[in-house]
């Protein structure tokens, strides 16, 4: 006798994922911190000048022509709820290099999002921007209780869905002129962790991040793409 298969999908427990947390996260080489207007002065020169113009490509707002202007949008994203900012913080030096954030807070679904990632040259391809995202997810998943992490980017954003697809976000389409930024249109890549696939991404993640994957110079001896990749086979 054949089973008859459901016509939808499996049950889960039916409950509230958490809020973001205002108070940091510590790790290694990082912490995240609620971002507050402490950290502008700092920011500033490092992503907000005209100069650091191309960091702002992909992102709705900016670039800024002035001082005044980075902080009035900085003030904004102090007092945002969602999405919610975290500055990253330099262990070493104890300022920020960096903020992105928490947003599209679907507490009743367990949906949540990172986006608006602004990481200045100190921060961008470095172990401590990987432990950062890290950290994040292992918040989202293991603290609050999110069953869906998303990462979405303008699909011309090569470097960003590379960055997904490399912290072990799947890809899952792209949305077309999903939105209209800064007067363009915008076609939106999407890629989800799911809570099932967590245990997998996070060992990965603590693999490469251990600092015996590391040589005397700090290159790294495994891939993170390739320490995930040796797991699944």
């Amino acid at each position: 006798m054949s089973s008859i298969k459901s016509p939808v999908g499996p049950r889960v427990e039916v409950k509230q994922a958490q809020p973001p947390p205002s108070t940091k996260i510590a790790g290694r080489s990082v912490e995240l911190e609620p971002l507050g207007v402490r950290h502008i002065e700092h920011l500033y020169p490092l992503i907000g000048t005209p100069n650091q113009a191309a960091l702002w490509t992909y992102i709705s707002k900016g670039p800024f022509t002035d001082k005044t202007s980075f902080t009035k949008f900085m003030i904004a994203n102090v007092q945002s709820e969602d999405p919610f900012y975290y500055a990253v913080i330099d262990k070493k030096t104890q300022t920020p290099v960096g903020f992105f954030s928490l947003l599209r807070i679907d507490r009743t679904n367990r949906v949540i999002e990172i986006g608006f990632i602004v990481f200045s040259p100190l921060l961008q391809r470095t172990t401590a921007a990987t432990e950062a995202v890290y950290l994040l997810a292992r918040t989202v998943f293991e603290d609050l209780g999110y069953r869906r992490f998303e990462w979405k980017c303008d699909n011309h954003n090569a470097p960003s869905k590379r960055a997904a697809t490399r912290f072990g976000f799947k890809a899952e389409g792209v949305f077309r002129q999903h939105l209209i930024v800064k007067g363009r249109n915008r076609d939106t890549a999407w890629f989800s962790i799911l809570d099932g696939e967590w245990p997998h991404v996070k060992l990965a993640f603590e693999t490469w991040l251990d600092p015996g994957n590391f040589d005397a110079e700090g290159k790294q001896l495994h891939s993170l793409v390739e320490i995930r990749a040796s797991a699944e086979s």
